[in-house]
């Protein structure tokens, strides 16, 4: 442990630009692969920054939950600039306002309404008149109360536009809660599902622009509210485009993607430009894996033979510290160590003081510091102006402060290097995020492992890895290789593509501290679902990257969840499902138990990490704990009742048969720890019994004759399918506990059912899980049978038209995705890479 801590101190001192390595610019291998949303700046479920997009200049940065956090790129060459990064920026200025700005008034009704109510020519006055935001009291700006369960809010707000209004760039922005439809004049322009987003955007394409008039407008919208929060709001919006409109758009010219970095190449005039965007996770290293702060590394190369005058700035919105748009910010300059920094974040500073799904942080500071170049804040037309003209940024005298009180205020921080008249020249900078405190567990609050309880801060962190660049690159690259090698070993160059892919997006939902008692403790955040902190059944699907490489990881993600039930909070006999909504992991919220789904994760889980480690240590202080789950699911497992598990999504069918897979396999779980802590009665009790609801489940679960027998989804449930991925454990293992036939039976059937995209989940629609379709891939019994499942699954990433970090979720006919995104659940993608090492023990 003590190497891993002191890694990156012990690191060598800084290396001047000139020093760069040339591989640091080249990918280990080429990747064909286009990811539907490309890794950038990620290090957390909060600082996560990415692309959505085929071409980096085609769009803004976003949050994987979609929120913009504007990064922007420009290069100047011989006096010529070119924008690499990001889209031309823009100030909205307000037509009619949403209720962040100023209250507006509407028309309103909670009464059902048929079709008609969102015309122009509908008679509205028996509605009431009111003020928005509508929704749940206690949300932010809500004036009129709307919060009943399972009701609907119809709202008419009339908006008058001039001639000259019609004549500019406008869009929509709305809010909802939960299943919301908008119309202009009649016209239907936005609809969703069951979900909640604030701040959408919708441009005012001509399509929409043609249903508008000068003079009044009606805006229609209306809301359904299943359970929980309810919101309404909408408002209009003019489009100012900045000064770097008119701006040359770079050439991008490559992409390629590995485990740690991102590559880009870019034609900008004569000159090409190479861009890197590096997180140092190095899995086994936890001061880099913990870390908040990312490289982005640059070379600048002629294309002429000719020497040319070349500077380079990026730049970062105070939008990365914000979850919504109307917090107030404090932008400023500050000198650590010797260096300066731009820095930004809210007024309000609301350390952990909220938790859930598709948020963002408001507390802690985004810092841009100026290592190997110059800093400034400022307007982003002042800091363009400026940098389009001479090629450098405002000079900021003293320690000058910026407070912004609404989106047309803020600044931009901005970082500009002058590479002079040259050639070919390379250099680096940084841009982290300080949370202040990461995580609260049990009610204390805590940072994240790099910090060392305080004795490190941001500042130490930002010297650390200036003067580790050429070190940590390095490690960079030896986990490029690695994750590269080992995947192309075992199922070839897509399935290596498909895992470089996948890295940093499923290490990026996680946090890694240390609690009070000095246990080394991991939680994911359930990213696009509830939010909840350390969800067992997150802990399940995406054990194999861990078990591969670093099982101490795994442990760190069921420790808590053992020392909750040890605690005496947790009194069931069963594992709970989570510890709390992120970053608060303070004991389960979630509504529902999942019995025989945690129990079973976690016996497996444990057993596996027990069997990697030749002993039982880490099971024994919870021995007792382990036999009642086991004991529990022995009991009930063998014909499951009505009870959630993680396929829940899909419906509630009681007599699961791959659940009563999974129960089967937690009690040979027990039975292989016992077999490991030397108690041979337990080991015979507990394979024994396994073996024996196996033979059951064989009987019961059986479908179809000779030549096209498979097994069900439920047992009461004919002309059924399903995967029984929860089966890997047996194979992993080779216990036994169900015939080779059996296995290999479920497996040819699967070929059978295949779509464009991949397996279905089972017989009931044709959507799937990505990461339920790699652990029954890791069941094939060659390499031939495993590519067969991996090609599908790398088409639908590679052709998915859904643009957010992978989808684990997703239809295999359309490729859409039709739910969950950026969740830690694709480090399921490394079982047959897991099944693969343990066979070659």
């Amino acid at each position: 442990m003590k190497k891993l801590m002191t890694y990156v101190w012990c690191a060598c001192a800084a290396l001047s630009a000139g020093a760069q390595n040339a591989g640091v610019f080249q990918p280990y291998q080429e990747t064909d692969l286009r990811l539907p949303s490309v890794p950038l700046v990620v290090s957390d479920p909060y600082f996560s920054i990415w692309s959505p997009y085929d071409q980096l200049t085609d769009g803004s940065t976003r949050h994987w939950t979609g929120a913009e956090k504007p990064m922007q790129g420009l290069l100047r060459v011989d006096g010529t600039t070119y924008r690499f990064l990001g889209e031309p920026l823009s100030v909205l200025k307000t037509i009619a306002p949403m209720a962040d700005e100023a209250e507006w008034k509407a028309a309103f009704t909670r009464d059902k309404q048929k079709s008609g109510w969102e015309k122009n020519d509908f008679d509205d006055s028996k509605w009431e008149t009111a003020t928005g935001a509508f929704g749940s009291p206690g949300l932010n700006f809500v004036r009129t109360p709307w919060s009943a369960e399972n009701s609907d809010i119809y709202v008419r707000r009339t908006i008058e536009l001039s001639p000259e209004d019609l004549d500019e760039e406008l869009l929509f922005k709305y809010s909802h809660d939960d299943v919301y439809e908008m119309y202009v004049n009649g016209v239907l322009i936005a609809k969703t599902g069951e979900t909640w987003r604030n701040d959408v955007e919708i441009p005012v394409t001509p399509s929409i622009r043609k249903h508008f008039r000068a003079g009044k407008n009606v805006i229609a919208a209306h809301c359904h509210n299943t359970t929980g929060g309810a919101f309404t709001d909408f408002g209009l919006y003019r489009k100012k485009m900045g000064l770097d409109k008119d701006v040359k758009v770079a050439v991008q010219k490559d992409i390629d993607v590995m485990a740690t970095s991102t590559y880009y190449t870019f034609e900008c005039g004569p000159v090409e430009l190479d861009l890197v965007f590096t997180a140092p996770m190095i899995i086994d290293n936890y001061d880099l894996l913990s870390s908040p702060i990312n490289y982005i590394s640059y070379q600048v190369r002629s294309t002429d033979g000719k020497a040319h005058d070349v500077q380079m700035m990026l730049t970062a919105s105070p939008r990365i510290a914000q979850n919504r748009d109307f917090q107030h910010t404090r932008t400023s300059i500050e000198e650590h160590n010797g260096v300066r920094y731009a820095k930004t974040g809210t007024i309000e500073q609301p350390i952990l003081a909220k938790s859930g799904d598709h948020i963002c942080i408001d507390w802690g500071y985004l810092y841009l510091p100026a290592i190997n170049g110059e800093i400034a804040i400022g307007s982003d037309d002042m800091i363009k102006k400026a940098f389009i003209s001479s090629g450098s940024v405002p000079a900021s005298e003293g320690a000058p402060e910026i407070v912004a009180t609404s989106a047309s205020e803020a600044p931009m921080l901005a970082y500009v290097h002058d590479f002079g008249s040259t050639k070919q020249a390379a250099s680096y900078t940084l841009i982290g995020y300080d949370e202040i405190k990461d995580i609260e567990y049990m009610f204390k609050q805590y940072k994240a492992y790099w910090a060392h309880n305080g004795e490190v801060t941001i500042f130490d962190m930002f010297d650390n890895l200036a003067g580790s660049y050429g070190t940590v690159m390095n490690r960079c690259r030896a986990t490029d290789k690695m994750i590269y090698d080992d995947a192309a070993e075992v199922g070839g160059k897509k399935y290596a593509e498909l895992l470089s892919g996948s890295y940093r997006h499923m290490l990026a939902a996680h946090k890694l501290f240390n609690d009070d008692e000095g246990n080394l403790l991991y939680f994911s955040k359930e990213n696009d679902s509830n939010g909840c902190v350390n969800t067992v059944d997150l802990t399940y699907p995406e054990a194999p990257i861990f078990l591969i490489y670093n099982p101490e990881l795994q442990k760190a993600m069921m420790t808590s969840i053992l020392d909750y039930s040890k605690s005496g909070r947790w009194t069931k006999p069963f594992a709970a499902h989570d510890l709390g909504q992120y970053p608060l992991a303070n004991g389960q919220v979630y509504g529902g138990d999942m019995p025989l789904e945690e129990a079973g994760n976690m016996l497996t889980l444990i057993a596996m990490c027990c069997k990697l480690d030749g002993n039982t240590a880490y099971a024994e202080p919870y021995w007792d704990i382990l036999r009642t789950w086991a004991d529990y699911l022995s009991e009930n497992g063998q014909d499951p009742e009505n009870q959630l598990c993680t396929d829940d999504f899909a419906g509630h069918w009681a007599h699961n048969a791959n659940l009563a897979v999974k129960a089967i396999m937690g009690v040979a779980g027990f039975g292989e720890l016992a077999a490991l802590r030397g108690d041979t009665d337990d080991a015979a009790k507990y394979n024994g019994r396994a073996k024996e609801m196996a033979a059951k489940w064989l009987a019961d679960a059986r479908e179809g004759s000779k030549g096209d027998t498979h097994y069900r989804l439920a047992f009461d449930r004919p002309d059924t399918w399903s995967q029984k991925y929860n089966m890997v454990w047996d194979v992993l293992w080779n216990t036994g506990i169900f015939p080779a036939e059996a296995i290999n039976t479920e497996i040819n059937y699967y070929l059978k059912k295949q779509n464009k995209y991949g397996l279905p989940l089972d017989s009931r629609k044709d959507y799937t899980k990505s990461d339920w379709i790699m652990w029954t891939a890791a069941m094939s019994p060659d390499t031939a049978t495993l590519v067969k499942f991996i090609d599908p699954l790398y088409r639908y990433v590679d052709e998915t038209p859904t643009r957010v970090a992978i989808s684990d979720w997703y239809d295999t006919k359309t490729g859409e995705k039709t739910g969950f995104m950026a969740r830690s659940v694709i480090g399921g993608h490394w079982m047959p890479l897991f099944a693969h090492k343990l066979k070659k023990q």
